[in-house]
C-alpha cells in the first residue's frame, strides 16, 4: 500500500525554493519535498531523451514520474491523422521516455483528453488503439467531458476502463458544464489510481472569452474541511487500490505546494528516500 503526493510540474512552486535556487536546480530541490511529479512539459512537446536522463540524475531512485501524453496524441490540435500517422507519433513519444521506463520510474503516462472528446464509437476505438500500442506501460485516463459519466454511460465507461486496465484519473474540479467531469471515486486498474486536484474555481474553469483564463483557471486553495473529506475518501480508496498518486494542480495562485503539504500532514505520511534537504544557512 502506498500513497504518493506531489505536484504538477516543479518550476512554479515558489514556496519550495529559496530566492537563490536556479531553475536548473529546482527539480532536485523539489525531490527533497515530494516523491512524485507530473511532467507537464511533455504535453506541449515530445521531450528529448537527454531531458529525461537529466531529470533522473536529479532525483532519487524511488522517485517516480507521471508523464503527460503529447497533446497531438490526445487530439488537442484537432488534426485528423491516419492510424499509421498516429502510431508513428506514439512511437516517437515512447522512444523519448525510454530512460524513465528503463529506470522503472514511470508512475503513469497520463492521457488527458480535451473537453470535446465525448463518448462516441471513434473515441472508444482511439482508446483501444492507444492501450494496444502502449501495452507495457501504466496508462492513466482523464476525461474533460462529462458525457462519459452521464447516468446511461457511467458504468459502461468504468467497465471499459477495467477491461482495458486504464488507470482512472479521479478529478476534483469545478462542476461547470459539459467540459468538466463529476467526482467518480472508483478505481479501474488492478493496482494504481491517480487523483488530480484542479481546484474548484467554478467561475474561472471555462474560457468564457477571458484573455487571462489560463492564469486564473486553477486559482483555488483547498480548506481543511475539503482536504479532510478527501482524507476519508483516500482511506476508502486505499482498500480497493494498492497504489494511489495524488497530484495538486491548483497553482494559479501558488497554492498547490502548501495544500499538498497540508494533505500529507492530514494523512500522517512521512516520506523517506527523498533528496537531502538543502537548508539556507540563514533560514531558521
Amino acid at each position: 500500500m502506498s500513497i504518493q503526493i506531489g505536484l504538477t510540474g516543479w518550476g512554479d512552486h515558489s514556496s519550495l525554493y529559496s530566492d537563490h535556487t536556479k531553475p536548473e536546480d529546482k527539480l532536485a530541490s523539489y525531490a527533497s519535498h515530494f516523491p512524485v511529479v507530473e511532467v507537464d512539459t511533455a504535453f506541449y512537446a515530445i521531450q528529448p531523451v537527454k531531458h529525461y536522463q537529466k531529470w533522473l540524475s536529479q532525483t532519487p531512485e524511488r522517485f517516480s514520474f507521471v508523464i503527460k501524453a503529447f497533446q497531438q496524441l490526445t487530439g488537442h490540435d484537432r488534426e485528423t491523422r491516419t492510424i499509421q500517422e498516429a502510431k508513428d507519433l506514439v512511437k516517437r513519444y515512447e522512444e523519448s521516455i525510454q530512460p524513465v521506463a528503463e529506470a522503472g520510474q514511470v508512475n503513469a503516462l497520463l492521457f488527458q483528453f480535451p473537453p470535446w472528446f465525448d463518448v462516441r464509437k471513434e473515441h472508444i476505438k482511439k482508446l483501444r488503439l492507444l492501450k494496444e500500442w502502449l501495452e507495457p506501460y501504466p496508462l492513466a485516463l482523464e476525461f474533460r467531458n462529462r458525457t462519459w459519466f452521464d447516468p446511461q454511460y457511467r458504468e459502461q465507461t468504468l467497465t471499459f476502463m477495467r477491461d482495458y486496465q486504464w488507470i482512472h484519473t479521479i478529478c476534483d474540479e469545478p462542476q461547470a458544464g459539459e467540459g468538466s467531469v463529476p467526482l467518480v471515486a472508483e478505481p479501474t486498474h488492478p493496482s494504481k489510481t491517480l487523483i488530480r486536484f484542479h481546484g474548484r474555481n467554478i467561475h474561472g474553469w471555462n474560457k468564457n472569452g477571458r484573455k487571462d483564463w489560463r492564469k486564473v483557471r486553477f486559482l483555488y486553495r483547498y480548506n481543511e474541511q475539503e482536504l479532510t473529506e478527501w482524507k476519508d475518501r483516500i482511506l476508502a480508496l486505499e482498500k480497493k487500490t494498492p497504489h494511489i498518486t495524488a497530484l495538486f494542480n491548483n497553482n494559479s495562485g501558488g497554492d498547490a505546494a502548501d495544500n499538498a503539504k497540508q494533505f500529507q500532514e492530514l494523512l500522517n505520511i512521512k516520506y523517506t528516500d527523498l533528496n537531502p534537504r538543502q537548508m539556507d544557512l540563514f533560514q531558521f
